[in-house]
């Protein structure tokens, strides 16, 4: 049996405060991942909310864009929304046909009873972390367990009082409008041209 020095006794200690360190950086580097999950699903969750809504302002452009003579119809396939068929020139409704953020796949179609598209919804089961402040077409949102009951459905009936609600980006906010009174009129008034 070797006799204690102290150079034994310090690797001992040296060996605790390396342990205890691993465990900080351990717990640490946990936090943060959770913390960038957290960031990255929100991040998602907005830019579903935004083409979701794109899918429904496109369905409602194709469900109101038709000839003259000819009734108002839904979609039957999403690549409808890229070149409407009924149109005579090429109408877009959709730029291109995004995918679900959430699951990288295609989007789950939501059908009426005549097998025509009415709306769009995810796949995912993941909880929501948005739960109010959605608009009057949304409002059922709030109580929606998990992605797949956002259902973003173009409904005629409850888009007549909807109209003014204008598309955004995500992590951006509609402008407010506001008619020039002769109280908040622009302090500069360009020239006149003059008559010689």
């Amino acid at each position: 049996m070797r006799p204690m020095t102290p150079v034994n006794n310090q690797r001992g200690a040296t060996l605790l405060i390396v342990l205890f360190m691993a465990v900080v950086v351990g717990l640490g580097a946990g936090v943060a991942g959770t913390t960038w999950q957290t960031v990255v699903q929100r991040a998602r969750e907005e830019e579903l909310f935004y083409r979701g809504d794109q899918y429904r302002r496109a369905i409602g452009s194709y469900f109101q864009g038709n000839d003259v003579g000819q009734t108002n119809t839904y979609p039957t396939r999403l690549e409808e929304l890229l070149k409407d068929p009924r149109a005579i020139h090429k109408v877009r409704h959709l730029r291109k046909l995004y995918s679900d953020p959430l699951t990288g796949q295609d989007w789950e179609v939501i059908r009426n009873s005549t097998g025509k598209i009415i709306g769009v919804h995810s796949a995912s089961d993941k909880t929501p972390f948005k739960k109010e402040g959605f608009a009057e077409h949304y409002k059922e949102f709030a109580q929606a367990k998990s992605y797949a009951d956002w259902h973003f459905i173009y409904a005629p009936e409850t888009e007549k009082r909807d109209q003014n609600t204008p598309a955004t980006a995500p992590g951006t906010q509609p402008f407010q409008t506001q008619s020039l009174s002769p109280a908040t009129a622009p302090l500069f008034t360009p020239p006149s041209p003059e008559k010689r």
